[in-house]
């Protein structure tokens, strides 16, 4: 659990909240409520906000470094610090400081995993009132992908997120992060997936057998994302940006999430790190990472 690798000093949490990616991910149907039924295979890399969260004697108070994020309920980890004290009945308070680096809306579980981080740290401060199940219970009110950020590493998700079945760790390999200068609306490509015609589906299987067999080269041949098609409409950037991954020397590369960022896999650093250079000239949000299981 995310708890394990938070650290304590004092009144103070330190926490690292990374990002993920999509190795699959398949949307099934719609419910009632308005969410929908995925299925997705999702993977921690080492790219990572960092948390820190202070013990108050009231209030809850959020500031970043980023000037355009909102410091109030609004904010997910907003939303976290106040779900935990309505749900544990304590009074106290919260001080919260989060230093971006995972880009935001981008596909990549950012506000998901500053939104576990922030559960984490306030549960250890307060003397655990919640188990590790109960926490994740409330992260899945406030989000699909926060249930898996408290864990991470390589697992399938389903329902609309929140049951999660660990796989077989990916096999260490460099992944190159993509973001083209605009932001999604998760939200809004939910809503056109409904009428969108999903020619290509994930093989989850083929993607599980990849994983089992240890095979990076499966593993990238399997990469699949449905939304890739409803986001890439919108925005064709996505798919010049893959092809000039696949051109760098990518195993595969794939749309996470529902975009825009794109993230290829590479089994060399050398290739890997020359295609992030050649990005970083026309990209500001080019980052090399691994894989962390």
């Amino acid at each position: 659990m995310l708890a394990e690798d938070t650290v304590i000093t004092g009144k103070r949490a330190i926490s690292r909240s990374y990002a993920k990616i999509n190795l699959t991910l398949d949307v099934l149907s719609r419910r009632e409520n308005g969410y929908h039924d995925i299925k997705m295979i999702m993977q921690t890399v080492s790219l990572f906000d960092l948390v820190l969260t202070d013990k108050a004697d009231s209030g809850i108070s959020i500031s970043t470094n980023l000037r355009y994020l909102p410091n109030n309920e609004k904010n997910i980890a907003y939303k976290a610090a106040d779900s935990f004290f309505k749900k544990s009945g304590i009074k106290g308070g919260v001080k919260i400081m989060i230093h971006k680096n995972i880009p935001v809306a981008a596909g990549l579980a950012g506000g998901s995993g500053n939104c576990a981080a922030v559960l984490a740290a306030m549960n250890l401060l307060y003397n655990n009132p919640f188990s590790d199940r109960e926490l994740m219970d409330i992260g899945a009110e406030l989000g699909a992908d926060v249930p898996y950020c408290f864990d991470g590493g390589t697992q399938m998700a389903e329902g609309i997120g929140e049951i999660l079945s660990k796989l077989p760790p990916i096999p260490d390999a460099y992944i190159l992060l993509v973001k083209p200068p605009i932001n999604v609306s998760t939200g809004a490509i939910y809503e056109k997936i409904d009428s969108a015609p999903l020619e290509v589906r994930p093989d989850t299987d083929a993607m599980i057998k990849a994983l089992e067999n240890g095979n990076i080269n499966s593993v990238a041949e399997n990469l699949c994302n449905v939304m890739e098609s409803v986001t890439e409409k919108m925005y064709p950037i996505i798919g010049g940006i893959k092809k000039k991954m696949i051109m760098n020397g990518a195993l595969g590369a794939v749309m996470s999430g529902s975009g825009p960022t794109v993230f290829g896999i590479f089994d060399s650093f050398e290739k890997a790190k020359k295609s992030a250079d050649s990005f970083s000239l026309q990209f500001r949000d080019v980052f090399l990472t691994r894989t962390l299981n």
